[in-house]
């Protein structure tokens, strides 16, 4: 028994919504059409799709929600079009329309920072709520860029007094002996990252006036023994590297008034054979704390390249052929 077919009509206000629809040289065309099996025409001002009834409908909650965020001003990009098809397949598309409404704040040149997928809404809405929140999974999701968005937007509006970033000084095996320099310079390297993301949100001159005046301290995570940091946003990058002492210790620091997130990616850890890495341990350990958040990003998350995510799934398979 085949399955019903159907066609639906889609009308466009004009020429241009097509062209933003279907991108340029039609590049978001080809990547609905190579992941939902459907015949898509677009003629003047309307698109038809036909097809079996099932990818009419996916196709059909797809451009609705498509044309609604073009209405709206949003400006398409390659990677929101794979985000929605894989939405669409779930009849999940109309989820996007709630992301990409609100901003969480601007970069100092004004541009609107914006969470990219369903599973980084739940991050930020998760640190907004929690006092501790743990951001797990692969490169590229943005778990360390958006906890450093939220840390500058506590301290603009005054919710904490300073923020705090951290990381172990454990490096793809190089050792921080050899490289040149004093420590300041050793550990810079490392901190790189913090500091982009720091930029982007603030400008180099804010950043730099700010860790003038301590109002912003990066540091490696040796310097947090035996302090307690009150007021206080607090961020643990590349956690996945510390030992299970060095995370305990972390994680006590946490005093009044502060918020600590702690991001890391299971898949890389950097530790000596045999050490045992925090993060995974205190998964185990804290799971059943309730005050404590825990959000985990999937490949489906990564907001680089669409390469990078092509990348992240064929080393995940390699991984699990090998277990």
């Amino acid at each position: 028994m085949s399955e019903q077919t159907a066609s639906i009509r889609i009308s466009l206000q004009n020429a241009g919504e097509a062209q933003s629809l279907f991108g340029p040289q039609d590049g978001f065309l080809k990547i609905i059409e190579s992941e939902i099996p459907a015949v898509i025409d677009s003629r003047e001002a309307e698109i038809t799709v036909r097809g079996a009834e099932r990818e009419v409908d996916m196709l059909e909650q797809l451009f609705g929600v498509l044309l609604s965020l073009i209405r709206s001003g949003y400006i398409l990009s390659e990677r929101d079009i794979q985000y929605a098809v894989e939405l669409a397949k779930d009849f999940r598309a109309d989820q996007l329309l709630d992301l990409f409404k609100g901003e969480i704040t601007t970069t100092f040149r004004g541009k609107p920072i914006r969470v990219k997928t369903i599973g980084q809404k739940h991050y930020v809405t998760t640190i907004k709520k929690r006092d501790i929140v743990f951001g797990i999974g692969p490169a590229g999701t943005g778990k360390t860029y958006l906890a450093v968005v939220l840390a500058v937007t506590a301290l603009k509006e005054g919710s904490v007094k300073r923020i705090v970033l951290t990381r172990p000084a454990v490096e793809a095996g190089e050792s921080l002996g050899f490289l040149p320099g004093d420590l300041q310079e050793k550990v810079d390297p490392y901190l790189r990252p913090l500091y982009d993301a720091l930029y982007d949100v603030m400008g180099p001159d804010q950043v730099a006036k700010a860790l003038e005046r301590g109002l912003i301290e990066i540091a490696p995570l040796a310097y947090m023994r035996g302090r307690t940091l009150d007021d206080s946003f607090i961020i643990l990058d590349e956690a996945q590297n510390t030992t299970p002492e060095q995370m305990k210790m972390f994680l006590t620091r946490l005093g009044f008034g502060s918020k600590m997130v702690i991001t890391g990616d299971v898949t890389q850890i950097d530790l000596p054979r045999g050490k045992k890495s925090g993060l995974i341990e205190a998964k185990a350990i804290l799971s059943g704390i309730d005050e404590l958040g825990f959000v985990y990003f999937a490949e489906q998350d990564v907001v680089r390249h669409s390469l990078v995510q092509k990348i992240i799934v064929a080393y995940e398979r390699s991984a699990e052929n090998r277990e």
